[in-house]
Order: structure tokens, then sequence, then C-alpha cells
């Protein structure tokens, strides 16, 4: 009866098969997918670090995967934390994980896509998504975040919005940038 797609590309061939998109919008269901890749424990250590994370902030990663950063924050810097995922598997590992930490009680878990996060509640937003879904979530992040909250990305900027520092990580054969934004007065 009706197709089926097993990948993400084959539904975005499905979906443009099947309804009269332009290519602006089938570039744009391209960006949404962010494959998951862990981010290595040193970079998520120094993301951390250069946010400045202790016991008062609230720390939101979004696209959380299994949960290492929220781990980390809630069990290395005290911090509460909120682990943000479209895909509930990888919010059922983070969440067993955390259980298996000690901090799952320290820890909200969403159901989520990351344009549709409500940024409301992090000091903190920690990110390894894409360069094109950052520069699309850096309006609001700037617009909803409190002065003095960080954002903090592994590899990938904000488009024009310039980071405050920039600092390379060497991990797992590669050097890795991390990127810091603080939020300011000036927005």
């Amino acid at each position: 009866m009706g197709a089926v797609c097993r990948t993400v590309s084959g539904c975005i061939a499905l979906m443009l098969a099947c309804q009269p998109w332009s290519a602006a919008a089938a570039a744009q269901a391209r960006i949404l997918h962010v494959p998951y890749e862990a981010t290595p424990h040193a970079v998520v250590r120094a993301m951390l670090r250069m946010a400045d994370v202790g016991p008062g902030d609230v720390v939101m990663d979004v696209g959380c995967g299994d949960g290492r950063f929220v781990i980390a924050a809630a069990r290395d810097r005290g911090a509460r934390a909120i682990c943000v995922d479209r895909d509930p598997r990888q919010l059922e590992r983070a969440r067993a994980r955390a259980q298996s930490a000690g901090v799952a009680g320290r820890i909200r878990f969403v159901a989520a896509d990351a344009e549709d996060t409500d940024f409301g509640e992090a000091t903190v937003v920690t990110l390894f998504l894409s360069a094109a879904l950052n520069a699309r979530l850096a309006p609001r992040l700037r617009a909803t975040l409190p002065v003095g909250a960080r954002v903090v990305s592994h590899w990938h900027d904000m488009g024009d919005w310039r980071p405050e520092r920039t600092e390379y990580v060497y991990s797992a054969g590669h050097t890795r940038p991390v990127h810091l934004w603080r939020i300011g007065s000036g927005r």
C-alpha cells in the first residue's frame, strides 16, 4: 500500500516524490537531521570548564544522546541539568546512564526537537549539532537566555554570531574546536 522509508535520505526522497517541495524546503529538511556522534569525554570536560559550570547552573544539552554532558555537569560540577533529545531511545539510554551514575534526580529528560526546545531555565546550553542548525538556533538563544548565560558548542560555530572564545582539544585523533558565547546586555 504505502512506501516505507528506512533511512533519512530515503524519507527525504519519499517526501520529495509525494509532495511538490521546493529545493529549499528539501535542504531545510536535511538540516534538521543531525546524526548522533558521541562527544569525547575530554571535550565534555573542556566545555564544562569553559562555561564555568557550577552548582547554581542549569545545564541544558540539546541533542543529549547518551547523556554524558548532563551526567558530568551533575556529578562533577553539582549542577542541575536538562537532557533534550528527539530520539526516545537516546533519552532512555541517557536516563539509564544517569541512574547508574547516581545523578538521575538532578536531571530532567525532555523529548523535543532542537528547534522546539524551550531554553528558558538554562544558564548553560551545550551543543554538538551542525553549523546550520546552530545558526538557526542562535537568534532564539540570544533572545531567550538570561544575561550571563553561556552557550558552548563542540565543533560548530553560530554563523555570524562570533564566539567570545575558542579553544582546541585534541582527542580521538582529532583537534576539536570548542566555542563559547556569553549572553550579554548588548544582545
